[in-house]
């Protein structure tokens, strides 16, 4: 579909919720539940972002792992994606409306030292999908035009 790696193409035929995601050369399939209206021929698009937050965790901390040595012999991350009311959260600088809560377990292997977990779990702050979720976002919306 697109050998461009920097641009995701998202497809749907107008029907359904069904989506193909197209990636480089890779392909990939988007949808919702059925109580949500869709046919769960792919993960949602909440699911899609917490693979992406949890691939990203994952492979930050075996790529400094790996430059520094350590005896990390893998990672596990597990990702829930809530809603909770601003005045529920002690750290939330708002106090009106509702705010998106994602909750990021990381299991790590090997024989680490504590200093060498923390460290790690430190790191795992600095992964770029992480800091692009908690950066001040512009996102910009135009037309593509009509397609025949």
């Amino acid at each position: 579909m697109s050998e461009d790696r920097n641009e995701v193409v998202v497809r749907g035929d107008g029907e359904g919720l069904h989506h193909e995601v197209f990636v480089g050369s890779h392909r990939l399939a988007a949808d919702e539940p059925p109580e949500s209206g869709g046919s769960d021929r792919g993960p949602n698009p909440y699911d899609l972002l917490l693979a992406s937050l949890g691939a990203c965790t994952a492979m930050t901390l075996t790529m400094y792992a790996q430059r520094k040595g350590l005896p990390l012999r893998g990672v596990t991350t597990r990702l829930r994606h809530s809603r909770i009311h601003a005045d529920d959260c002690a750290e939330c600088e708002t106090e009106q409306g509702r705010i998106d809560s994602i909750e990021l377990t990381i299991e790590l292997d090997g024989p680490l030292s504590d200093e060498q977990r923390s460290k790690l779990l430190e790191i795992a702050r600095k992964c770029p999908v992480q800091r692009t979720l908690t950066s001040q976002k512009v996102i910009e919306i135009r037309s593509g035009g009509e397609s025949g």
